[in-house]
């Protein structure tokens, strides 16, 4: 699974630095505040209109239900919801309606790694290849030294949401299947040498927990995480909701404008990237755990850990330095760090002075971010049902200044201006692509000419057919991504798929040998403001011979 429409799960990702691994065993954290410990559980002042604060969010970003859980001290000071589960109906979003967390599942997917380690069944610095034995990625050399601990880090060396489209949107390759492709995903840099987003490595993670564990990625993480920390509403995959049950839908901008409901996804072939799903009453003891180091709730005074102190220093230590960029507005010139990164399922960065520790998710109609301060004992955690990155980070910074700053900063009006700086940058760049097109470049070839079928080495078959002078273009393992093509110019077509909430409208350009013959086809997102899960820009689409008779 990272701004939309600054993408969400990227959004406030950047920076460097590097924190070696025992300044982290020198910090307060060290020294768990236990679940138990005496705290105010009461709002600050800064915090008395927060239900009116998070309402103008919703209202200005277009959220239906948001729902927020902030934890200080062991003790759970609020956790509330607003607004409904879905438009156009009355239920109410509360603190166990659940969620898809997306991307905030790395994390657990990091511990389960680590606790996996502390059971003497894998060492983090094991090879890839000592556990799966056929793993292989595009180059020897990096499958040869790719780590454990290097599945969570960003920093294979391959680009951006590289090999997302063989399970973004849903698709019909099995988990294993994903990650044999891996193989054909080209890099995009050199091996550990920046930091790149990726989701598909934690499919390969998730295979090595069931290999390792001998249970399903849904079986560990119930039977080792949610049951010990007593995650009781939290479910991995949306395959697992009932009927009746408490879950918030949620809601995308069809064609970038217009709010309506998306149905839910299931994310089976890469669970470990995205797949959980959970309430802010269930992701507030989650926090709690990890701002106490592992130190599980217990009644009977006895410590009992989820995982060593150990586990989380180097879950919680930098691996993949990243650069820091400047905020898209003035407006959001004091949220710029110091330094930041990325360490094993969580970014790292820091705010007035203090050490953060957060994730963020992006799922198709959801956007999420959890965050920890671990020296305040600190933690907030905003859940959405719309892909508004701008409105869970208002409101998390509203949250976080009450305890750390003491001002009451309209953040809702600085991301608005973000966000519009965002929709007007997109239509700049379409105009762009307007004035440069030449209306009068026709096709070179019969419009039949151009169905066939091509493959990419790595996803697989797309299909072009010609349907009643139409060209209508088919990813064979994506039900989602079918939609018809119209000429832009000469060889260039533009893709407009029939599921208006994907936003991801792509240019189809086809290469012609001396021959007039089609030699190859590459695609490419439209509007930046597509989420860059769509890596149509990695294809490389040759045509498919049909077979001699």
């Amino acid at each position: 699974m990272s701004y939309r429409p600054l993408s969400p799960r990227l959004l406030g990702c950047c920076a460097l630095f590097v924190f070696a691994t025992n300044v982290f065993a020198q910090t307060p954290a060290s020294q768990p505040v236990p679940p138990a410990a005496t705290a105010d559980a009461a709002l600050p002042a800064q915090l008395q209109d927060f239900g009116a604060y998070v309402d103008s969010a919703r209202k200005t970003f277009e959220v239906p239900g948001i729902a927020v859980a902030i934890v200080k001290d062991g003790k759970v000071v609020m956790e509330q919801g607003f607004g409904v589960r879905e438009v156009g109906k009355p239920e109410q979003v509360d603190a166990h309606t659940l969620f898809a967390i997306a991307s905030n599942t790395k994390a657990f997917t990091a511990a389960s790694l680590q606790m996996l380690a502390e059971q003497g069944k894998l060492k983090m610095d094991d090879r890839v290849t000592d556990h799966l034995p056929w793993f292989q990625m595009s180059d020897p050399y990096v499958t040869h030294e790719m780590r454990i601990r290097d599945l969570l880090a960003h920093r294979s060396g391959l680009g951006l949401g590289a090999g997302d489209l063989l399970y973004w949107p849903p698709t019909s390759y099995t988990t294993k299947e994903v990650v044999e492709r891996l193989r054909n995903v080209p890099l995009a840099t050199s091996f550990r040498s920046a930091y790149a987003y990726d989701n598909i490595l934690f499919a390969v993670a998730t295979l090595v927990i069931e290999n390792v564990s001998g249970q399903s990625y849904a079986d560990f993480l119930r039977n080792n995480i949610f049951k010990p920390v007593g995650m009781d509403e939290t479910l991995v995959d949306m395959t697992y909701l009932k009927p009746g049950m408490d879950v918030a839908m949620g809601h995308a901008k069809f064609d970038f404008k217009d709010l309506k409901p998306v149905p839910p996804m299931a994310w089976s072939n890469n669970p470990g990237a995205g797949g959980i799903y959970s309430s802010v009453h269930d992701l507030a003891k989650w926090m709690n755990v990890q701002l106490a180091g592992g130190v599980l709730p217990s009644g009977d005074g006895k410590e009992q850990r989820l995982f060593k102190q150990s586990s989380q220093d180097q879950m919680w230590s930098m691996l993949t330095p990243m650069k820091v960029n400047k905020p898209p507005v003035p407006e959001l010139e004091s949220l710029k760090p110091n330094f930041a990164g990325y360490g094993e399922g969580w970014f790292l960065s820091d705010y007035h002075g203090q050490r953060l520790v957060w994730h963020t998710g992006g799922w198709p109609g959801m956007v999420s971010r959890v965050t920890l301060v671990p020296e305040l004992h600190l933690g907030v955690v905003v859940l959405t049902n719309q892909e508004s990155g701008a409105a869970f980070n208002a409101v998390t910074y509203r949250a976080l200044d009450a305890y750390m700053s003491g001002s009451k900063t309209d953040w809702v009006a600085a991301y608005d201006k973000a966000v519009k700086k965002a929709e007007g940058n997109a239509d700049d760049s379409w105009k762009k692509h307007e004035k440069e097109r030449d209306k009068n470049g026709k096709p070179s070839l019969a419009l039949a000419k151009y169905a066939g079928t091509y493959r990419d080495r790595w996803y697989g078959d797309v299909i072009v057919s010609n349907e009643g002078g139409k060209l209508r273009m088919r990813f064979s393992k994506t039900a989602q991504l079918v939609g018809t093509m119209t000429p832009w110019q000469h060889d260039s077509f533009i893709v407009r798929w029939d599921d208006r909430a994907l936003n991801a409208d792509a240019f189809v350009t086809y290469s012609l040998d001396a021959d007039g013959s089609i030699r190859d086809v590459r695609m490419e997102p439209i509007s930046p403001l597509t989420d860059f899960s769509f890596d149509f820009q990695d294809l490389r689409l040759e045509p498919v011979k049909p077979e001699a008779p």
